[in-house]
């Protein structure tokens, strides 16, 4: 995307211009990029597809489990399963593919010498044990294919004892089993299930993956047709409850399913991404195990389910923060297990080389141990939306965002670690006591719809003195921006949601100041955005070594700010370049290299999904708002665009 003129960035003095001139270079290897990978779901768990048709990637039997497929993060024989035409097996040949229609079902599509296949790949909702179904077609001609399933338990680690049982092949190891179900024929070698057949047109072959504890009664077989024939069902029923009718409807539907696929049914708990340490810098060490429910990233989620009609998910959520919180909201965690447990030691597996060589790989997380004060926002607006979009009342609910703001009056001036979950000294991150104004602030909108029973005089006075507090210490006046922490000289880009949650007017100075500054200072060429600036071979605020990509979600932020600006135009420039980024089935990770086109991180991203989804609703409803004021907009009148945030977004206020 072209900058706005006068805009323009200079590359050799931008501060991240030796990440953009490639000082610190890809280490290129023959591992498949991120966005090669395809996911498919259960609500459960997710598999991730390589358009080489080699599934890389499940965890079995939730998110959070052992992998039994880890190639991703190793190589082939640390566990895949290869479905594809013979010749692919030889040339690497990738197939072209799409997901049908507005659901989480993947068809990858490979033309031959000798004809055209098709394998569609999908993981029904449970209705008992966890499947991955992989249905061959012969499209047309005949097509020579090849299955290698080579599971491996434990990350990789652990070679089961694969044999048959009354014709099935199982796979078992300690407590697991996994079993492969095929009519085609199964040759076990070298620590693998190999099938070799024809796929002639009009005919069709199934293989159907199941796991079970290994002490159970072998899984049922399933009808593969009658399964994809719920499956489809599923997700065109649910995808079809989507409100929003705007231009960017097959990205956000896409969106939405990705994120629906991201939620554990279960308990209504949402990860933050299905899998663990895929690189933030190729070869780096910025590596980091996503498969848990971080309040913010499931409440931001939840907002961006609720802008575009969905509801039960909102309920299903706010169960979850009951049971995982309720007992002890003096002690919150910024992360929880999806089913709620409090406990995610961070380990390193040291058998596995990482994605292209980016060691450690990491299972757990120990940042849930960590401060940061924003959550209380986020949990809050969450709450609040979900009672703006009608969800009922609920006492237990009411009860504890009491406590919680209770806590938060106590412990509000502290410093955190903050949104980015530094591993550095702790800091008094802006973004963090905007974050807790805004909690207070729904509060108080709520306790004067009725909703919450609170001492209205002590809250409106805790708004003000936090408010206060921001205005004076976290803004720079020289600079004319807000910073990351009080007194540093350095920027954020969450700094860019100050309007966002109308702690401050878009068109403030102070709020412009500071896009502009963000614009200069972490923003690349072509407007993508940093998190913040990073320190190479050292130790930078957030103690860590070593650099990483544009952020996707910070991007988006970028979109809303100018958008609420009134830069109506340039925000719209911005988010479809952004879309121009997401593979080719509408996927984003965590994160974007712009010297080197391609994602990079977890994968994929809540964070970026939910982003967005959110840009384009803010999007459409502010230029709807620009087209009927245009129309009939009397003398002296000023724009929407040109408003405080509090007029043009009063539901989010």
């Amino acid at each position: 995307m072209p900058t706005a003129p006068g805009r323009r960035r200079d590359p050799e003095t931008h501060p991240v211009s030796a990440w953009l001139n490639g000082e610190h270079t890809m280490k290129h290897t023959p591992s498949p990029l991120i966005e090669q990978y395809g996911v498919i779901g259960d609500m459960q768990t997710s598999a991730h597809v390589c358009d080489d048709g080699s599934m890389d990637w499940l965890c079995l039997p939730r998110f959070d489990s052992d992998a039994v497929f880890t190639a991703m993060l190793g190589e082939r024989e640390h566990g895949s399963w290869r479905l594809a035409p013979a010749t692919a097996f030889e040339a690497g040949h990738a197939a072209t593919r799409h997901y049908v229609g507005d659901t989480a079902v993947l068809r990858s599509v490979w033309t031959t010498p000798t004809g055209t296949v098709q394998v569609t790949d999908f993981m029904p909702p449970r209705d008992g044990a966890p499947r991955v179904i992989r249905i061959v077609e012969g499209v047309s001609g005949k097509v020579p294919m090849r299955s290698v399933w080579r599971p491996r338990m434990g990350y990789g680690r652990i070679n089961p004892w694969i044999h048959t049982v009354d014709g099935r092949v199982v796979a078992e190891a300690g407590a697991h089993a996994l079993w492969l179900d095929t009519t085609v024929e199964r040759e076990v070698q070298d620590g693998a299930a190999v099938s070799t057949f024809m796929a002639e047109a009009g005919q069709s072959v199934a293989f159907v993956l199941s796991w079970a504890p290994s002490h159970d009664e072998p899984p049922r077989i399933p009808s593969p047709e009658a399964a994809l024939a719920a499956t489809y069902a599923f997700w065109e029923d649910w995808a079809g409850q989507c409100t929003y009718a705007g231009p960017y409807r097959d990205a956000v539907i896409r969106s939405l399913v990705t994120l629906k696929m991201m939620i554990y049914e279960p308990s209504g708990g949402i990860v933050a991404a299905p899998t663990t340490s895929l690189p933030e810098e190729i070869g780096g060490a910025r590596n980091w195990d996503y498969r848990a429910t971080w309040l913010r990233d499931a409440a931001t989620t939840l907002n961006a389910l609720l802008g575009a009609g969905y509801r039960e998910e909102a309920v299903a959520w706010r169960r979850w923060l009951l049971r995982a919180v309720a007992g002890d909201p003096e002690n919150l965690q910024i992360l929880y297990g999806i089913g709620g447990e409090r406990e995610l030691p961070e380990r390193v597996l040291q058998w596995l080389p990482g994605y292209e060589g980016s060691a450690p790989v990491r299972i757990g997380n120990g940042a849930a141990s960590q401060l940061q004060l924003d959550v209380y926002g986020e949990a809050i607006e969450t709450l609040y939306l979900a009672h703006q979009a009608g969800v009922a009342h609920c006492a237990d609910t009411a009860a504890l965002h009491q406590r919680l703001v209770r806590q938060l009056a106590t412990c509000w001036q502290e410093p955190d670690e903050g949104i980015w979950e530094v591993r550095g000294p702790r800091r008094h991150f802006v973004h963090s006591k905007v974050m807790a104004w805004a909690a207070v602030h729904r509060t108080i909108r709520l306790a004067e719809e009725g909703v919450l029973d609170v001492d209205l005089f002590e809250l409106v006075e805790l708004r003000e003195a936090i408010h206060s507090e921001v205005c004076e210490k976290g803004f720079d006046r020289g600079r004319g921006t807000f910073t990351q922490s009080y007194g540093s000289t350095e920027l954020d880009a969450a700094l860019l949601l100050i309007p966002r949650v109308g702690f401050l007017p878009p068109d403030d100075p102070r709020v412009t100041g500071t896009i502009d500054a963000i614009q200069r200072e972490l923003t690349s060429p072509d407007g993508l955005v940093w998190r913040y600036a990073t320190a190479g071979d050292r130790a930078g605020v957030d103690g860590l070594v070593g650099d990483e990509g544009a952020f996707v979600l910070c991007t988006f932020w970028m979109v809303d700010a100018l958008a609420l600006a009134g830069r109506l135009e340039e925000a719209q420039e911005l988010f479809e370049h952004v879309l121009s980024l997401r593979s080719d089935l509408g996927l984003l990770a965590e994160e974007y290299h712009p010297k080197f086109g391609r994602q990079l991180g977890n994968y994929p991203q809540a964070f970026s999904h939910m982003g967005l989804v959110e840009s384009a609703l803010l999007l459409d409803q502010l230029l709807a708002e620009r087209g009927s004021e245009a129309c009939a907009l009397p003398p002296g009148a000023v724009p929407v665009q040109q408003r405080p945030a509090a007029l043009a977004l009063s539901s989010r206020i």
